[in-house]
Order: C-alpha cells, then structure tokens, then sequence
C-alpha cells in the first residue's frame, strides 16, 4: 500500500477543533465535514487540497477532543496520510478506526517542507521526500492494521468490506 501527494504543513499542537471547528459538529455528512477541514489554521485548504495529498505536522496532532469528526473530515477531504512527529492517542486511534492512514516519524515532520512531494510506503514505513531527494522513516503498521486501512475503517474490515 502506498501514497504519492503534495505536502500541506503544520505546526505543533493541531489540536480538534482546528481540524474541524466545533461549530461544523452538527452534521454527519462527511463531505460538508470536508469542505470545513482545516478552516481555521488553513482557510484555503478545502480548496487546495488534491485526492492524494498528505498533510505533515509537528508534535501532537489531533489533541483536544475526541470526536471522530477530526479524522473523518481528513480523510474526506482526500487526503492519504497524515504524518506527524507524535499524535494524540485519542486522535491515533479514531484514524486507525475510520481508515485514515497516519504514520510518526520526527525526522520526516522536521525536514518535509509545505508543497513538498512525497511518497509513502506503508509496509515499509519509508518516506521518499522527492522534491529534496531525501528518505525518512517510520514504524510501519503491522499487517492486521494496514488492512483495516486499507478496507477503509474497522467496521468494513470486521464485515469484510472494502
């Protein structure tokens, strides 16, 4: 399994309510989650991001609350993957269970750059930064977790879903 995209960057700390401000709870419709992603750190994100694109963030991605919204309205919005230096449990948890694919590596947070181009190999766990003609490298996920990614969430992978 393998993503390719441009990088959307971000700080330390991203926590919830800017991946979706509170004020969007009120709905369960994944594209109107979508269309607010990101709003209030990144006003031109619904926007700009492409199906494919990876967002790449600091230390703490996902802290605050924890609703589901925050990585459905990620994944939505078309991103593969979401790399950061650490993740709130919480946060890394509910991504695994809706099937957004999320991977650590602090190497990769601190030298990955805004519009860089990079590529994923989940069952490597490498990062290919081609723009900068770098590799990183994170932890890959174990087998049973990749295929729950890769069928979209846990509830299509206990039914057998894709």
């Amino acid at each position: 399994m393998k993503a390719h995209g441009i990088v959307h960057k971000y700080g330390d700390n991203v926590d919830t309510d800017v991946i979706i401000p509170a004020r969007y709870l009120n709905t369960a419709d994944h594209k109107e989650l979508a269309a607010h992603c990101m709003e209030d750190i990144d006003k031109e994100f619904a926007s700009r991001v492409k199906k494919g694109d990876i967002i790449v963030a600091g230390a703490n991605f996902g802290c605050g609350s924890s609703r589901e919204h925050a990585p459905i309205s990620i994944k939505e919005s078309g991103v593969s993957v979401v790399i950061a230096e650490t993740f709130a449990r919480i946060f890394y948890r509910n991504a695994i269970n809706i099937g957004l694919a999320i991977l650590e590596s602090k190497e990769a947070a601190e030298h990955i750059a805004a519009g860089d181009e990079v590529e994923v190999d989940f069952t490597t766990g490498s990062i290919i930064n081609h723009t900068k003609g770098e590799i990183y490298c994170a932890k890959p996920f174990p087998p049973f977790i990749q295929e729950i990614i890769g069928k979209g969430g846990l509830l299509n992978a206990i039914k057998g879903g894709n």
